[in-house]
C-alpha cells in the first residue's frame, strides 16, 4: 500500500478504489512552492502504483484549484540559485512524463482559479469538471516567461493552434462557460455540485472495465506524448532562459 501520510502539501482520501488528491496550500490558492513541486512529481508516481485506487480525482483546498508556480513564495529561490533552477527544471520534465504514464483515468474538479502550472495540472487530467465559479489561463507570459511547463503541449491539442497562440501570448483567464466553449475543459456545472459530479464519474469508471479503460487512455496518450517529445523540452528551455534574464 502507497504511504501517503508522508506528502505535506497534499491531502488525500480514499472512498473505495476512488483516490482524491486535494493541493494543500489554500492561503495562496494553491500556488506551487518547492516542495509542493516535489510531490507533484511523487504523486503520480506512486498513483500509478497504488493497487488499491484505479481512479484519481484532483482538486484544490479552499477557493482555487492552483495559481502556478509560487515564485515569490519559495519555487525558485535559496542559497544555491542555479542549483535550485536545475533541480526544479529537471522536475517539470519528470511531472509532465509521469502524468502520461500514468493509465489509469486522473479526473480535475476545478474548484476556482487555474493559473500557468495550475492549468498545465488540470489540462492533463483525463477528464476535466469545471465549478461555475472557476476561471482558466496560462498566465506565464504575464510575469515574462515562455509557457514551457506544458502549456505548449496541450493547449493547441485543446483548442486549436492559433487559439491557443492567442491564449498563451496574451495569458489571458477565461471564465468557465467560454473554456467549455471552446473545448478546453469537458463539463462545467454549480459549484455546489463540483464534488459530487465528479465523483459521479468517477464511479462509472471504477465499475467499468478496468483493462479496456487503461488500454483506452493508454493509446489515446500515444498521442500526448509524440506531442511531448516534440515540444516539451525546447519550450522548456525557453522557458528557463526567461528565468535567467529575471533572477
Amino acid at each position: 500500500m502507497v504511504d501517503y501520510d508522508r506528502y505535506e502539501f497534499i491531502n488525500f482520501e480514499r472512498e473505495e478504489r476512488i483516490l482524491t488528491a486535494t493541493l494543500n496550500r489554500p492561503t495562496s490558492l494553491n500556488a506551487v512552492h518547492a516542495e509542493l513541486h516535489t510531490e507533484l512529481v511523487e504523486m503520480y508516481a506512486d498513483f500509478d502504483k497504488d493497487d488499491e485506487a484505479d481512479v484519481m480525482i484532483l482538486t484544490g483546498a479552499g477557493r482555487g484549484f492552483c495559481s502556478g508556480g509560487d515564485i515569490a513564495g519559495g519555487l525558485l529561490t535559496g542559497d544555491d540559485l542555479e542549483g535550485t533552477k536545475e533541480r526544479i527544471f529537471r522536475e517539470a520534465r519528470r511531472l509532465i512524463v509521469n502524468i502520461l504514464e500514468v493509465d489509469k483515468p486522473i479526473l480535475a474538479a476545478v474548484n476556482g482559479p487555474a493559473a500557468g502550472l495550475g492549468v498545465t495540472l488540470a489540462l492533463f487530467c483525463d477528464i476535466v469538471y469545471a465549478s461555475e465559479r472557476a476561471r482558466l489561463g496560462d498566465t506565464h507570459v504575464k510575469v515574462g516567461v515562455v509557457a514551457g511547463d506544458g502549456g505548449a503541449v496541450i493547449w493547441p491539442l485543446l483548442v486549436g493552434v492559433n487559439r491557443a497562440k492567442e491564449l498563451l501570448m496574451t495569458g489571458d483567464m477565461l471564465d468557465a462557460e467560454e473554456a467549455f466553449r471552446i473545448g478546453l475543459v469537458n463539463h462545467v456545472v454549480p459549484h455546489e455540485q463540483l464534488m459530487e459530479s465528479v465523483r459521479d464519474r468517477a464511479r462509472q469508471l471504477v465499475s467499468g472495465s478496468t483493462m479496456a479503460i487503461r488500454g483506452t487512455k493508454k493509446s489515446v496518450n500515444a498521442y500526448l506524448k509524440w506531442m511531448v517529445n516534440q515540444v516539451l523540452d525546447n519550450s522548456m528551455l525557453l522557458e528557463k532562459e526567461c528565468f535567467n534574464k529575471m533572477l
